[in-house]
C-alpha cells in the first residue's frame, strides 16, 4: 500500500486570495517540493481544482497554476467543496494500491478539511501538511489543525516528507 499527495484548488484565482498564515505563493511552493517528493518515491500525486457548476465558462485563474501538474499526475476536476463527491477519485486512488491520503493546499476549512472528512468516510488514513495549506484567516487555520485534524490523523510539516 501506498500514500498519495492531494493538492487542493492551487489555482491562480484562489492562490490570489488574502489567506493566513501563509501566503497563497508559500502554499504553492510548499506544494511543489511536496509533490517533487513523491513522484520521486513513485507515490501518486492528485492535483485537484474545482469548476463552478451550470456556467458556459470558468471564471479567469480556474485552470492550475503553472508547472504543477506533471503527466502521470491523477487530476480530478470537482464541483463541489471536496474532492471525492461525483468524481470517481476512490476509485482510482484505489487502482493505485493506496491507503492514505496526505492533504496539502487552498483553503485549510473548505477544500483540504471537506476532503479529509470524506477521506476518512472512505476509509483511508489521512495526513495534513499544515505549513503547506492556509485559511481565509489565520486563527480559522490554527484551530483546525490544532483542533481539528488531530481528529481525523497526523499533522506533519513539509519538511516531514521532502
Amino acid at each position: 500500500m501506498t500514500s498519495a499527495l492531494i493538492l487542493i484548488d492551487l489555482m491562480p484565482r484562489i492562490v490570489a486570495l488574502p489567506v493566513a498564515p501563509h501566503t497563497g505563493e508559500e502554499v504553492v511552493e510548499r506544494c511543489r517540493r511536496l509533490a517533487g517528493a513523491f513522484r520521486a518515491n513513485g507515490r501518486p500525486v492528485v492535483p485537484v481544482r474545482v469548476e463552478r457548476p451550470g456556467v458556459a465558462e470558468q471564471p479567469p485563474g480556474s485552470g492550475f497554476v503553472d508547472g504543477l501538474v506533471l503527466p502521470g499526475d491523477l487530476v480530478v476536476v470537482k464541483h463541489t467543496v471536496g474532492a471525492f463527491h461525483g468524481t470517481g477519485l476512490d476509485d482510482r486512488l484505489r487502482r493505485h494500491g493506496v491507503d492514505t491520503v496526505v492533504l496539502a493546499g487552498l483553503v485549510t476549512t473548505m477544500g483540504v478539511e471537506s476532503t479529509a472528512r470524506a477521506a476518512s468516510d472512505h476509509g483511508y488514513d489521512v495526513e495534513f501538511v499544515a505549513d503547506a495549506m492556509s485559511g481565509f484567516a489565520a486563527d480559522e487555520h490554527d484551530f483546525a489543525v490544532e483542533r481539528v485534524f488531530p481528529r481525523f490523523g497526523a499533522v506533519r510539516r513539509t519538511a516531514d516528507y521532502t
